[in-house]
Formats: C-alpha cells, structure tokens, sequence
C-alpha cells in the first residue's frame, strides 16, 4: 500500500527534477499558441506509429512483468510462515511444496542465510536471488545486500529508458515526436532514482517487529508491482502525449517563421508551376488550327448564349433597377477592372532601379 512517506518520497525525488521542464515548456507552449493560430486536426502520421507500438510494447510488458507468475517465489507466502518460524520447520513445511517432496539446489544454498532474523529480514528485503547468489554480502554489513542488488533493480529502467528513447527518436517518429525525448528521458532517469532511493533508505529491519505472518511486508515483491505499474504508467503518458500532439489535438508546436516562408515559398512555386501549364496548353492552342477552331466556335457559341440572356426581360430589368437604384456603382466597377487590367499586363520593376 502507498503511505505518505512513500509519496513525500516521490514528490521530494522528482519534483526538483520534473518541475522545471514542465514550466519552461507550460511557457513556451502558450507563447507559441498566442503567437501563431492552431493547425487542423490530422490522422496519425504513419511514422507515429512505430513509435506508439514501441510504447506500447514497453507497457504490456511492464504490466505483464507484475503477474505473480513471473515473480520469484516467496517461501514464507509458499509455506505460510511467520518470520520467527524455526528453520528447519520453514524448510520442511517448502519441502512438502516441492513436486517430489524435496528441497531444490537453490533451497539448499538459501537455507543457512535464513538462519537468523535478519537474514530473513533481508530476504523479504532485496529478494531471493541476493540472498542466495551474493558472493560478498554479509548480515553485518546490510549495504553489501543493496549494492549487489542495484544493478538487478536499474536494469527495467535502463530498457525502460532505451524503449523511451528509440520511441522518441527522429530517426523512428519524426521530428514531431522527437520533442517529447528530454522529457521522457528526465521522467525515466527519475524513476530509476526514486526507485533506488526507496530501496536504500527502507528500513531492511522493520519485519523483525511483524509477529504474525499477516504483518510482514514483503518489500521485494512490492516494490516489483510499483516498479511495472511506474514504467506502464509513464509509457501510456507519453503514448497519450504524442498521440495529441501529432494529430493536431494538444501541444501543438506552430511552424517558425522561416518553415512558414519556405511553405509559402512551395505553394508559389506550386502556382508559378501550374500557370506555366496553362501558358504551355494555351500555346498549343493557338498555334494548332483544329484547337483554335474550336476555341473560336466556343467563344462565339458563348457570346451568343449571353446575348440571348441577356436579351431576355426579366434579365433586362433586373440590370436596370440595379444601374437605376444605385446598389452598383458603375464607376467603381470600370476603375477596378482598370486597376486589375493593368496590373496584368504591367511589366515588374527592377528594384535596383527604383
């Protein structure tokens, strides 16, 4: 169960660490978001994809790694001992567990470390595997036991830490996912300090007050579900973060002002390209007499059907109570149409000339 220590623990572990990144980037996304409008929404690029299995991938593992299956064996959960139960009462009553009623190799080499309360208290502390394949470590010296299982304790979160990078790498999701690699590295590299701060300063001899087998704490296989349920959290995090902030739904991050010109730049390349086509098309036209025979009989079919329109009366009146009544401005309409003719055919000036 999580106590208050236990959160003061994580608050006082993270939070020097966390809150900075989370302000400076709470800052800057409003400023960015003021500052430029927000970009349609969008499917999810086909890039964010592998990132988002990856994440994926690393929280089913995480919460797979918390099943009681995959977990070492506690022998005093396994034979329903108290912590002041005889020893060699503990290892019958596991013997009778054993499929043909024998201790195991691994029963064996554990058994004379179990001789004494706090080699129990220990045990319940760092795990089987210490306890029975610790070459060095001694019950008179406590941080042996810690220090040969340190490395055991930061391998999930070094994978850890190489799934959140490769997740958030350009080189795998893009540019877009890869602003999201400080943070997730800076929440992963904190919960391997947090996890290793709460081994080391647990108190190993605190069972050696449990008198009933209900009341020990079994900190080895404790902090084994808080550590897959940590990983599995923060995965699905950063799975929810890139996922709104690659289609558009939270964080967006709007274009710098030279990403907006070279857009703009693209799209008039874009246009200069496509009038050049229809200059192209307009040349053979012209130059070819089966076209130009019938884009002359298109236009003189045009004019004719327009006269037509506009011989007709209901046309006639409703052009002449529009010019009478004043809502078209004659005057206005032909300065335009001479503003816009002549910006057509006006050549561009050299600016070294001006």
């Amino acid at each position: 169960m999580v106590t208050i220590s236990t959160l003061k623990t994580l608050l006082f572990t993270l939070g020097p660490i966390a809150l900075p990144q989370l302000i400076s980037y709470y800052r800057s996304y409003r400023t960015k978001s003021v500052s430029a409008p927000a970009p349609k929404r969008r499917p999810v690029p086909h890039r964010v994809y592998s990132s988002l299995n990856l994440l994926f991938c690393s929280c089913l593992l995480a919460l797979v790694s918390t099943f009681p299956i995959f977990a070492p064996e506690n022998i005093f959960i396994a034979s329903s001992s108290r912590l002041q139960t005889p020893n060699d009462v503990l290892f019958s009553r596991l013997g009778q567990n054993r499929p043909q009623g024998t201790l195991m190799p691994e029963d064996e080499m554990l058994k004379p470390r179990l001789a004494s309360i706090d080699g129990r208290c220990l045990y319940l502390t760092y795990g089987p595997n210490v306890l029975t394949h610790c070459p060095f470590c001694r019950s008179d010296e406590p941080l042996t036991y810690l220090y040969y299982a340190l490395p055991m304790i930061l391998l999930p979160h070094l994978l850890h830490l190489f799934a959140l990078g490769a997740a958030t790498s350009s080189a795998v999701a893009g540019k877009d996912v890869s602003r999201w690699r400080t943070l997730a590295v800076v929440f992963g590299a904190g919960l391997a300090v947090t996890d290793c701060y709460m081994t080391a300063s647990y108190d190993w001899k605190a069972n050696s007050r449990a008198l009933r087998a209900e009341d020990l704490d079994h900190f080895f296989w404790r902090m084994r579900v808080y550590r897959g349920l940590a990983i599995a959290v923060e995965d699905a995090l950063f799975a929810g973060l890139i996922w709104a902030s690659s289609t558009n739904r939270a964080f967006v991050v709007p274009p710098t002002p030279s990403e907006r010109t070279e857009m703009a730049l693209q799209k008039l390349e874009g246009v200069r390209g496509r009038l050049g086509a229809i200059g192209v098309v307009r040349n053979v036209v012209v130059r070819d007499e089966v076209f130009r025979r019938k884009d002359d009989a298109y236009w003189r079919r045009d004019g004719q059907v327009m006269s037509e329109v506009m011989d007709e009366r209901e046309v006639a009146e409703g052009v002449r109570n529009a010019l009478g009544s004043g809502r078209i401005n004659v005057t206005m309409v032909e300065e335009e149409a001479k503003t816009y003719s002549e910006g057509i055919i006006a050549s561009p000036k050299n600016p070294l000339q001006s």
